[in-house]
C-alpha cells in the first residue's frame, strides 16, 4: 500500500495570509516590552493548491517578506522545484519580490570595459513563469470590483493556462479564502470574535501546524470525491487527490506515522 508518496501531483498554486492574534491584538502590543515579540499579529502563509484542494505550505507567524520568502522557497522545495503552470495572490508586494527570487533566471551583465563597478547579476523570470494577481477594491468595508493582472508572462499564456486548469477559469484567489474559512471552523483560536484566542505563541503554531497539515490526510473533501465501480461515491482526502497517499488516514495513524526529514 503506498502511503507516502511525493512529490505531490500539485500544477497551480495560490498563495495568501490569514490573520490571527496571540494574547492581545497588535495595537496593544509596545515595541518596549520584551514579552509583546511573540503577542499580538499572527499570520498563517498558505501556499494552497486549488486543484487537489491540498496545503502544500504554511509558515505561521509575523505578517513579513522574511515569511513570505520562507514560504515561497518551502512551496518551491515541496514541489521539486517544478514551475507551476500558474501562480496567484493578491496585491501584497511582496510576493512579487519573492516569487522572482525562487523561479527567477539569473543573468550575467556582460563586461563593458569601462571605468568603475561591473553591473551586478540579476533576475529575470523564466518564459514559463505565468504569475497573476487580484486587486480588490474596497468601499465601506466591501468588495466592489476586482481586478486581475499579470504580473509575470503574458495574458495570452495566463489565459491558456487557464484554459487547461481543472478548476480555475478565471485569475483568483478564490480556493485558498475558501480553505481560510474551513480551517477557522477547525481550529477555534482563529475565529474572528472569540474568548479562546490563543495565549501562547509557541502553541499557537503548533495547533496552526496540527490543523492544517491532518486536514491533508484525515479530512475528506466532498468536491473531491469520486465514483466507484459499484456506483457508489468514494470519499478522497486532499492528500489522496494529490497522490501523495492511497486512503484517507485517521487521526491516530497521521500523529503515530514516522516523521521522515527530507532533504
Amino acid at each position: 500500500m503506498n502511503s507516502w508518496l511525493f512529490p505531490p501531483r500539485t500544477r497551480e498554486v495560490q498563495f495568501d495570509e490569514k490573520w490571527a492574534f496571540v494574547g492581545k491584538k497588535e495595537k496593544n502590543c509596545d515595541a518596549a516590552v520584551p514579552e509583546d515579540a511573540q503577542q499580538g499579529d499572527n499570520w498563517d502563509h498558505v501556499a494552497f493548491d486549488p486543484e487537489h484542494r491540498l496545503v502544500v505550505s504554511v509558515v505561521p507567524g509575523k505578517r513579513t517578506s522574511e515569511s513570505v520568502r520562507t514560504l515561497v522557497q518551502d512551496f518551491k522545495k515541496r514541489t521539486e522545484n517544478r514551475i507551476m503552470n500558474l501562480i496567484t495572490t493578491d496585491e501584497y508586494p511582496v510576493y512579487e519580490t519573492e516569487i522572482l527570487e525562487a523561479y527567477g533566471e539569473t543573468v550575467e551583465p556582460p563586461r563593458t570595459g569601462k571605468p568603475g563597478r561591473p553591473a551586478k547579476p540579476y533576475k529575470v523570470p523564466p518564459k514559463n513563469l505565468q504569475y497573476a494577481t487580484v486587486h480588490k477594491i474596497r468601499e465601506k468595508g466591501r468588495v466592489v470590483k476586482v481586478e486581475q493582472r499579470v504580473i509575470f508572462g503574458t495574458l495570452v499564456a495566463v489565459l491558456a493556462a487557464l484554459a487547461a486548469s481543472l478548476v480555475s477559469k478565471v485569475i483568483n484567489t478564490a480556493f485558498v479564502e475558501r480553505n481560510n474559512g474551513t480551517d477557522r471552523n477547525r481550529n477555534g483560536r482563529k475565529v474572528r470574535k472569540t474568548y479562546c484566542f490563543s495565549k501562547d505563541w509557541q502553541v499557537h503554531e503548533a495547533v496552526t501546524y496540527f490543523t492544517m497539515y491532518s486536514y491533508n490526510f484525515c479530512w475528506p473533501v466532498r468536491t473531491l470525491r469520486e465514483k466507484g465501480p459499484d456506483k457508489t461515491w468514494l470519499q478522497r482526502t486532499p492528500a489522496m487527490a494529490a497522490g501523495l497517499t492511497d486512503h484517507v488516514w485517521s487521526l491516530s495513524e497521521w500523529l503515530t506515522y514516522p516523521a521522515v526529514q527530507r532533504k
